[in-house]
Formats: structure tokens, C-alpha cells, sequence
């Protein structure tokens, strides 16, 4: 690997490759794993023994992602980070998950530099399986291990939102790209198991930090004939973690589902 963004999870300094490893100056060393990720969340940061997303809901997203229900998302994805990202830029995806989306934007670039960081473990060795032009790494986004000022575009697709963390590595005037769920997004499947389903908040889009550059809108409709596809879409989601017994059993018993997959592409631009 030539040189790299990532920075010493330890110090802060930047690494560097040796070999197999990425070492800094002061002789901190990462080796990276047989597929290649490389582990850069101190144990002081994990809150759990494995922190993220559990393997079991990793591979169910990775299963659901690779029948291309949300290729509408990730084709909007790539053409604007085709649009934003200089032809030669540094992009990181934060909170890249299995790679499903990283793996397809670097697909879609000619001579940029892509990363991708998760805090789970089990997803950074998925893409890092998948997807080997990228240089994936676990670690959080709230303590990237990123070096400042490193990358022109920084992506979060679903993922844990720190300003703070997303500034510091984006250079001055770089682009963040943000990927939340529109207001009816899966609308269908929350009425076939709530009582009382609501819609998705969409907050103010004025983020502190940033200036807000456009709105782009990906949605279609998606029919599931499996009730499998059913349930791993749903374990995608927040409703996965806070559903109980009676809803679940409605879930089960789904044969088909159809139901709107609606998102907003968010784009805004450090403040300089």
C-alpha cells in the first residue's frame, strides 16, 4: 500500500506502511488482518467486546444490499460523488458498513483514493473481503483515525452523525456527503406492524460547520416475494432494536411486502 490518511489511534501521528503494518514514529504498530482491514479502535473506545452491528444483522444487510433494492440509492450516490469529489481526491466513507456502497462509489471513480472506517469488526472484514482497491480500517467516528485536513469528500450513509470529527478531516472547503431516510421511507412495512406507524423525521438541514450545498432525492418502489428479504430488510433498520413481541409476529407472518424506499441525498460544504 503506498501512503495512506490513517493517523496512530494511540498518539495521533500518522501512520505509515511497513510491510504487512502501518507503523508511526513513535513505533505504534497495526498489522493488517488476512483481508486486508486494518484494526484502529483502541479497547479504552469499544463499549462493547464487539461494538457496531452484530454479525448477524451485518450479513442480513449484506444479503438485502446484494439483491439491488437500493441500487436507486447508491446510483444517486455515485453520480454526485462523481460531481463533488476532485478527480484525483482522497474520499472516506464513515461508518462504511460491509462496503456496499463504498465498494460501488470507488467502482464509479477513475483515480480517486477511497477509505472506509466501521467500528464493527465483522462489516470492516466483509468489504475488506469484497472490495480490495479500498483501504478499510475499524475504528469509530466519533475518535476517527483519520489524519486533519485529509480528505476532500467524507460520505455517511445511515451512520452515526459528529461535525466535530467530519471537520477536522475534511480540508478547507471539502464536501460532506449524508444519506438519511425521507419521510415515507419503508412507510408500507411500518403499517403492516405498528398500530400506529409514523413517519420519519426530517430534521432542519442546517448543520454548525457546514454551508448546505443541495437536496437529492433517490425513491422507488421495491416488492419483496420472500419473507427472508423481509426480515433482513427490517434488521436493517432502527425499528430492529425497539419492536416487541406482537409486531414481530406480524413481521413473521408477511409472505410479500411492498413498500416505498425513499431517501434524501444531503450535500454541504465545510465553511471555510
Amino acid at each position: 500500500m503506498s501512503e495512506c490518511i490513517w493517523s496512530c489511534p494511540v498518539c495521533g501521528m500518522p501512520l505509515h506502511p511497513a510491510g504487512k503494518s502501518l507503523k508511526c514514529e513513535k513505533n505504534h504498530c497495526f498489522d493488517r488482518s488476512r483481508s486486508g482491514y486494518v484494526h484502529l479502535l483502541p479497547s479504552s473506545r469499544q463499549n462493547a467486546k464487539l461494538p457496531g452491528d452484530n454479525p448477524e444483522m451485518v450479513r442480513a444487510r449484506r444479503n438485502f444490499l446484494s439483491k439491488g433494492y437500493y441500487a436507486h440509492l447508491m446510483e444517486t450516490v455515485c453520480r454526485a460523488v462523481q460531481q463533488y469529489l476532485p478527480e484525483q481526491g482522497v474520499l472516506l466513507d464513515a461508518g462504511c458498513g460491509e462496503g456496499y456502497y463504498t465498494n460501488a462509489v470507488r467502482q464509479s471513480l477513475a483515480d480517486a483514493a477511497v477509505y472506509g472506517v466501521d467500528i464493527s469488526k465483522t462489516a470492516a472484514d466483509l468489504a475488506a473481503r469484497a472490495d480490495k482497491g479500498t483501504d478499510y480500517a475499524v475504528g469509530s467516528v466519533f475518535h476517527l483515525p483519520v489524519q486533519s485536513e485529509s480528505c476532500d469528500l467524507v460520505m455517511s450513509i445511515f451512520a452515526p452523525y459528529c461535525g466535530e470529527e467530519f471537520q477536522r478531516v475534511l480540508k478547507k472547503g471539502g464536501c460532506f456527503l449524508m444519506v438519511i431516510p425521507a419521510a415515507k421511507h419503508l412507510w408500507e412495512l411500518k403499517t403492516a406492524v405498528y398500530d400506529i406507524p409514523y413517519e420519519n423525521a426530517v430534521k432542519d438541514y442546517a448543520l454548525e460547520g457546514f454551508t448546505f450545498t443541495e437536496k437529492l432525492t433517490a425513491s422507488r418502489e421495491i416488492t419483496l416475494h420472500d419473507p427472508q428479504e423481509i426480515a433482513d430488510l427490517f434488521s436493517m433498520t432502527p425499528y430492529a432494536y425497539r419492536t416487541g413481541a406482537k409486531e414481530r409476529e406480524r413481521l413473521a407472518a408477511l409472505q410479500t411486502l411492498t413498500t416505498q424506499a425513499a431517501f434524501e441525498i444531503l450535500v454541504y460544504h465545510k465553511t471555510l
